[in-house]
């Protein structure tokens, strides 16, 4: 398996975490990746401690994973295995949340069930109205001074958004360390309206989930064979279709590079575009696929391929 021997900066703060992290929303959680079916918590904890093995030390959590299952697996896990990690995770702004002390009621929550005493990352999950961007951010203030939380982000915030909640927290003497967004081959939003500039303009990291297009840039899947469940009925016969020459391109590219698979060119192309992906894992054998994108890097022609084909298939 590959292992992870460079680090980077997340964000502006002292944190340094492989550009690779893991994302944990199918650990624990039943209705969209069928936990307690195909894999079990023994299977996830082989594969964390994989993770973490090769080095790849991010791992993004949320309350609402799994309804609170994935933050418990994610601190039982990291307790177990030794290793320093960085643990990121999320408060999800609900309708009925209408205060700004309520982030830390929920931060609280948060730890209890990781069994930490401060996190590492903490984000604000979406810019839901009706409370603003601004409260949200003075809340994420008050999380790092009373020292609940070592770093914060956001999450699915647009430019504007961001440049509110990165203003908010430079007046608390705070930085802003990650907008997380969905970004990979089949969307790329984040290039084109100039939010990945904007994140590298002002030292913020570009955290992207869903980087693997919920499994459709593994290869895996085609008309014949689409994704089960709610991903298939996202991810139509169509899209399935479309992605097809994409998948091919990726493999001959792959070949240039060893061998390389279509889930690893997709991971490594997210990488050279200054984004860190976190794909999900379930099992030791996805994580030695997410591995094999490290190590390595397309060429400006390669990526440029890649570009220039994506545009035809829109997810």
């Amino acid at each position: 398996m590959n292992a992870c021997t460079e680090k980077i900066p997340l964000g502006s703060t002292d944190f340094r975490i492989c550009p690779l992290g893991i994302g944990a929303w199918a650990w624990g959680d039943q209705f969209f990746w069928g936990y307690g079916r195909d894999y079990r918590a023994a299977d996830i904890e082989s594969a964390a401690r994989a993770c973490l093995e090769a080095g790849i030390d991010f791992f993004d959590t949320a309350e609402i994973y799994g309804r609170g299952q994935s933050e418990r697996l994610t601190g039982q896990f990291v307790a177990n295995s030794g290793y320093p990690v960085v643990i990121a995770t999320k408060f999800f702004p609900y309708p009925w949340r209408l205060q700004k002390k309520s982030l830390l009621h929920a931060l609280k929550a948060s730890l209890q069930r990781m069994n930490v005493s401060a996190v590492d990352l903490y984000q604000i999950h979406q810019p839901f109205p009706p409370v603003s961007v601004e409260t949200w951010a003075d809340g994420l203030a008050d999380a790092v001074e009373a020292g609940m939380a070592k770093a914060v982000g956001v999450s699915n915030y647009n430019s504007q958004q961001m440049r509110r909640a990165h203003a908010v927290l430079v007046k608390r003497g705070i930085l802003l360390a990650s907008n997380q967004v969905e970004y990979h081959l089949l969307n790329r939003t984040v290039e084109k309206n100039g939010m990945l500039d904007l994140c590298k303009e002002l030292d913020i990291s570009l955290i992207a989930y869903s980087p693997l297009a919920q499994g459709l840039l593994t290869g895996k899947y085609t008309p014949d064979h689409p994704l089960p469940g709610i991903r298939g009925r996202r991810y139509n016969r169509k899209i399935v279709d479309l992605t097809q020459r994409l998948i091919r391109l990726m493999r001959e590219i792959g070949q240039n590079h060893g061998g390389k698979t279509p889930s690893q060119v997709a991971l490594n192309w997210v990488m050279r575009k200054g984004a860190i992906p976190i794909p999900g894992v379930k099992n030791i054998a996805q994580v030695e696929e997410n591995a094999g994108a490290l190590g390595w890097e397309l060429t400006d022609g390669e990526i440029n391929e890649l570009d220039v084909l994506s545009e035809s298939v829109h997810a």
